[in-house]
């Protein structure tokens, strides 16, 4: 577990970052937290590609994979509903319970709690020794299909906002294409697959999604297209062929390990560092908060904040628990619990999703109240591991699942 704590205090240390750099940089921390962002989709995309390397697919057996799918769409759905009930009834006054505005507001900045953070999780159940455990493969399944849920949901979610606009419907067009060339080329594609040409690659999809969502956005700066790293970077790697009779880690070297190792520990500083500010104007807020209803709420004080976290922390993580009670013929009971509580870790996609919310005017105590579950979230990465560690250290190993 030691590199498991390493790996929280960095985290730690990243988020601290996030709220200090801004008041010591000043008016040019703009140009400092896209460097940031860019970085962190690199180091994503690393994780992502070597995720997809390991990945297979018995394609005799599809119907599972489609039942793993619905497992994880009530992974990323129920603590979304969860956090947008309790949003809408508890932290916003009755007359807005029935206001659709108020819904739609709430139902976006929500959407925040869903995605479990699959580089977050990946590097740290690694780090703690379980990659060869059953729970790690199930939880690689899940936790992808969560993030694809997410950026699926967030589609209809900016139509919403903004309405009905091509570029959204192109971007489903683009995952689905996505989806087949997995699918078709599953590890048939003849690339280097050393770490420097991962970076590489890493480096080529973050440029060419990065070009596409700014050339977008000088057409139309509502809906440019924004196509998330995390699925092309994951089948780029399900594409890449093993070399020659070898298995996916059969061509690991000491230094490819160590460089994976490294670009694990950058990540969790730079997903702390791409954490909002938790108190005062966030980078890429809007002015146009004020005149949102979640923007226009009144400020709480100290305690009522840290009640509304606690209360926002549980009831997204309870939201995750669903994947503890299927699976009864696959796995003992401890397994399926350590997938659930595996789920927990929130990360880069959610704290994209509340920049996204605040781009469009939405802020206020519900903002605050998802910045600072999210970091709690954040915090507490490490005793999750340690808790899934701990479960799956009791599982008999006889026994029949129960």
């Amino acid at each position: 577990m030691k590199k498991v704590i390493i790996f929280s205090l960095l985290l730690i240390a990243g988020l601290t970052g996030s709220q200090i750099l801004p008041g010591l940089i000043g008016s040019s921390y703009t140009s400092v937290s896209e460097i940031i962002s860019i970085l962190t989709l690199i180091a994503l995309s690393f994780i992502m590609i070597h995720v997809g390397y390991e990945f297979e697919i018995e394609k005799d057996k599809l119907r599972s994979y489609g039942w793993d799918y619905l497992v994880a769409m009530t992974a990323a759905a129920f603590p979304w509903i969860f956090v947008a009930l309790y949003f809408i009834y508890i932290m916003l006054p009755a007359e807005q319970w029935i206001n659709w505005d108020a819904w739609k507001e709430v139902m976006l900045a929500s959407r925040f709690a869903a995605p479990t953070s699959a580089g977050v999780l990946f590097s740290m159940l690694a780090a703690a020794g379980l990659a060869s455990t059953w729970m790690y493969r199930k939880t690689r399944v899940l936790a992808i299909f969560d993030d694809l849920d997410t950026v699926l949901l967030m589609i209809p979610l900016k139509m919403m906002i903004v309405g009905l606009a091509w570029q959204l419907g192109f971007a489903v067009v683009v995952m689905l294409v996505f989806l087949w060339l997995a699918w078709r080329y599953m590890h048939l594609l003849s690339l280097p697959v050393k770490w420097n040409w991962f970076l590489f690659y890493s480096a080529g999809i973050v440029f060419v999604t990065e070009v596409v969502y700014y050339l977008t956005k000088s057409i139309d700066p509502d809906v440019p297209i924004h196509i998330e790293v995390l699925l092309p970077a994951f089948v780029l790697g399900v594409m890449l062929k093993y070399p020659e009779n070898k298995e996916p880690h059969d061509h690991e070297t000491d230094i490819e390990h160590r460089v994976s190792t490294i670009v694990s520990a950058v990540f969790m500083i730079l997903v702390g560092l791409n954490m909002p500010l938790i108190f005062g104007e966030s980078p890429g807020s809007s002015a146009s908060s004020a005149i949102t209803i979640t923007g226009s709420q009144p400020a709480m004080n100290a305690g009522t904040i840290a009640f509304h976290v606690f209360a926002v922390t549980v009831i997204s993580n309870l939201g995750k628990m669903f994947p503890a009670f299927v699976y009864r013929k696959e796995a003992h009971w401890r397994e399926r619990l350590a997938i659930a509580i595996g789920m927990w870790p929130r990360g880069e996609v959610g704290a994209g999703i509340i920049i996204i919310s605040l781009g469009y005017g939405i802020g206020g105590p519900v903002v605050t109240v998802a910045v600072l579950s999210l970091a709690l979230n954040l915090l507490l990465t490490g005793v999750f591991i340690w808790i899934v560690k701990y479960l799956l250290s009791g599982v008999p190993v006889t026994d029949s699942p129960v």
